[in-house]
């Protein structure tokens, strides 16, 4: 038992460290691929119709655009009318994203409340539905803290209606989390589907079918 316990602590770890060297955005060519990426998960179609026509992808847009902004540490000058329009455009469809967090390959479905913690980790090709919270634990993190406190979810994780996930947990690759899910502990093997209050595995099949894979 014991054993058993270090081999997935272990498994725990190693998610972590991969999830920590998520891919970020540093130059021109990263913002285009992270935006083609987010685009192709949100139904392709042409960039500029997109962009005009649907306010969740334009959304997207703006936290790529405001993601390299921070990133490549440009002035306040520069950053202050991306980031007041990223921030309206959130407020009036109800997300609550910060920057950095998401992986290329987002798949917002439609808008709608969705609040996500400034200290989780979400790996690439996520499908995220409204009514989602990723929640920090309780408490408050005092400065200079270097522990997580909010999820960690690994790549190809779908996310449907109303799931809730708080804490410092970690869902691996590959999950499928069930509509008004409430999970509170990790699932760290992943290729599996997860649901119910509190979440437990409920079937051996992955987000396969779910999930665009790029």
């Amino acid at each position: 038992m014991e054993e058993f316990q270090q081999k997935k602590s272990n498994l725990i770890n190693r998610l972590i460290i991969v999830a920590m060297n998520q891919n970020r955005i540093f130059n021109w060519q990263d913002l285009k691929k992270f935006i083609y990426y987010d685009r192709v998960c949100q139904g392709g179609g042409s960039f500029f119709r997109k962009f005009f026509l649907s306010p969740v992808f334009r959304f997207t847009v703006l936290l790529r655009l405001n993601e390299f902004l921070v990133n490549k540490n440009y002035g306040i000058f520069i950053r202050f009318l991306p980031y007041l329009w990223y921030r309206r455009l959130g407020v009036r469809l109800g997300f609550s994203i910060p920057l950095n967090v998401f992986d290329y390959g987002l798949g917002i479905v439609h808008y709608g409340l969705l609040i996500v913690n400034d200290d989780a980790i979400i790996g690439k090709n996520c499908r995220i539905h409204t009514g989602v919270n990723i929640g920090g634990a309780g408490g408050f993190k005092n400065a200079g803290d270097t522990k997580r406190y909010a999820p960690t979810l690994g790549d190809n994780c779908y996310i449907g209606p109303g799931a809730k996930l708080f804490g410092p947990i970690v869902i691996g690759s590959n999950v499928a989390i069930g509509a008004n899910a409430v999970v509170n502990k990790s699932f760290a093997e992943g290729n599996y589907t997860i649901g119910g209050i509190p979440a437990k595995i409920i079937s051996s099949k992955s987000s396969e079918g779910l999930v665009y894979k790029l």
